[in-house]
């Protein structure tokens, strides 16, 4: 497949950090949330075998935030997702899938709760701001929806540890998983959450002020030389191994959170009002009829820029393979797939053409690692 370049335009925005990422390297970006987000560096493979054994300096800015505060403002966000917030506490993050009165997925940011009536949701790629903006509309709610200035720097990597505490100092290695805090550094304090778009264990900074964050993000290389430091970004190879999921390309509006395995996240037997809610419970009490699972390809290479379909010796209908890459850990090509209920067992073969050839894989358990 040919590649071709992003045509930057004010519909397109740059990051604070645009600059400097290009300066290091930057080999291709994609889009998300209307914004240019890094997807490599020096090749997949190499930023990839890096980030399992250093730290990186990430340019996440394009993960929004929807800020919505005000007296009805837990409502609004417990309306919007299936996971019961109702003893949820300032200073935690929270995974929480959003519904649509349909039971399908809208999103599934991280939700910050920086006050009894001061939310912020870090999206993934898609607009929320409107889907809450109508919600508060229709049902009158006392709260206030803007997008702040937020600007996400990604410190990810094993030695992300190392590098945060020559910065932040010692407590910063206290901080527990989803959970966040206020760090200070140079005189200025910093949101810092213990978070990120890998399992290679890491940290998310959000800046709320343009110039605070491009200072940061020289001083976090150049105190991070010692632990070989290097730019990065959100990995693909590393992420399908991880089973971390992408809004917009292993799910989306088209399915519901059973079929993405959120079931832990579907809070049915609380109180809590949400959009869907009835739906979901018919949905749960039916059963689904598929459901994402982890594939792995006889081959070395596949390019994805749609679904590919998955097909038995029959040649009926499998699934449909939605996200995939070339591994070096497997030798072969592993990828994220919606499977139909009669094969989503472990070890169900099947036929996929790749570049009008036919080769042979396996369906499997996700995570793959």
């Amino acid at each position: 497949m040919k590649n071709f370049p992003i045509v930057k335009s004010r519909r397109l925005r740059s990051t604070p950090y645009t600059d400097r990422i290009e300066t290091h390297g930057v080999s291709s970006y994609t889009v998300y949330n209307h914004m240019l987000l890094p997807a490599s560096f020096k090749s997949l493979e190499s930023d990839y075998e890096h980030l399992k054994k250093f730290v990186q300096v990430w340019d996440v800015a394009a993960e929004r935030q929807v800020e919505i505060s005000g007296k009805d403002s837990a409502k609004l966000v417990q309306l919007m997702t299936c996971r019961d917030l109702s003893k949820s506490k300032v200073g935690k993050c929270y995974y929480a899938p959003l519904i649509d009165d349909e039971g399908l997925l809208v999103n599934d940011p991280i939700i910050n709760k920086l006050a009894d009536d001061k939310w912020w949701l870090s999206i993934a790629d898609s607009d929320v701001i409107f889907f809450a903006k109508g919600l508060a509309a229709g049902n009158k709610f006392d709260v206030e929806i803007h997008e702040p200035n937020v600007n996400i720097l990604a410190v990810q990597g094993p030695r992300s540890n190392d590098l945060m505490a020559k910065l932040f100092g010692e407590d910063v290695r206290q901080l527990k998983f989803f959970n966040f805090k206020y760090y200070e550094f140079k005189e200025k304090k910093y949101f810092v959450a213990r978070s990120g778009w890998s399992k290679q264990s890491g940290f998310e900074i959000y800046v709320e002020d343009n110039l605070a964050g491009q200072d940061l993000y020289d001083y976090l290389f150049e105190y991070g030389k010692e632990f070989n430091v290097k730019a990065g970004c959100p990995n693909l190879i590393e992420r399908i191994e991880s089973a971390l999921l992408s809004y917009g390309n292993d799910f989306d509006n088209r399915d519901n959170p059973f079929e993405a395995n959120f079931d832990k996240f579907v809070n049915l037997d609380s109180e809590v009002n949400f959009l869907g809610k009835e739906k979901l419970k018919k949905l749960k009490q039916d059963g689904i009829t598929r459901k994402l699972m982890g594939v792995i390809i006889d081959h070395n290479k596949i390019d994805m820029y749609c679904e590919k379909t998955l097909l038995d010796n029959d040649n009926k209908v499998v699934g449909y393979v939605r996200s995939a890459t070339y591994s070096p850990t497997f030798k072969k090509v592993i990828g994220i797939a919606m499977i139909n209920k009669p094969y989503w067992d472990n070890k169900t073969q099947f036929k996929i053409d790749i570049n009008d050839k036919i080769f042979v894989g396996t369906v499997c358990d996700l995570p793959f690692i």
